[in-house]
């Protein structure tokens, strides 16, 4: 029986942990009972997920979807529709007014980090910084990952806590992490 290192089982484990979200059909992982293609952009694989249409919609009326289907490349920790739904009653329809773009500009490129960011490039930085890993966002500000138990975890600049539940659904422009709560800059 060959022996691995404490770190190299650590590796292991949260890239393993982190692919196991997401479901494959024909190779392309399932989000919100569709297809995403590796071919297509985050934008055009986003409109296609039930799961994303408060994401979609928050994206247009912020103004990225040139920005989110340009060359990137991209990370995007993606909130889903449960997601949102666990902010305060009307912060959605408040957020989306054409008066409060520059916030929801701020929240949603909170959740982007430049670059292509892979679970196992992750879990590799999370083993670096001996359990922790820290992001600078699009939005200027920290995201530190770290795994809890076989979840990886996001903490935002406010304290708020949510975990990776489907990872590595990559497109042509970058990839998407799901993720279970709204991201705080």
């Amino acid at each position: 029986m060959k022996l691995i290192s404490t770190s190299a089982a650590f590796a292991m484990a949260a890239a393993c942990a982190l692919a196991a979200g997401s479901p494959a059909i024909a190779g392309n992982p399932m989000v919100g009972g569709a297809a995403m293609y590796p071919t297509k952009t985050i934008v055009q694989n986003a409109v296609n997920s039930k799961d994303h249409t408060t994401l979609v919609a928050a994206v247009k009326a912020a103004g990225l979807v040139d920005t989110l289907s340009g060359p990137g490349p991209f990370t995007v920790f993606a909130p889903t529709n449960a997601a949102f739904g666990k902010l305060p009653a009307g912060t959605v329809d408040t957020l989306v007014m054409p008066e409060n773009k520059d916030q929801l500009t701020r929240i949603l490129t909170y959740h982007v980090v430049a670059g292509r960011l892979t679970a196992a490039s992750i879990a590799a930085q999370i083993r670096a910084g001996h359990g922790t890993a820290t992001f600078t966002t699009v939005e200027g500000e920290p995201l530190t990952a770290r795994m809890q138990g076989k979840w990886l975890v996001l903490t935002d600049a406010k304290g708020g806590m949510s975990r990776v539940t489907t990872a590595d659904v990559m497109q042509s422009n970058g990839v998407i992490h799901v993720v279970d709560t709204v991201l705080m800059p």
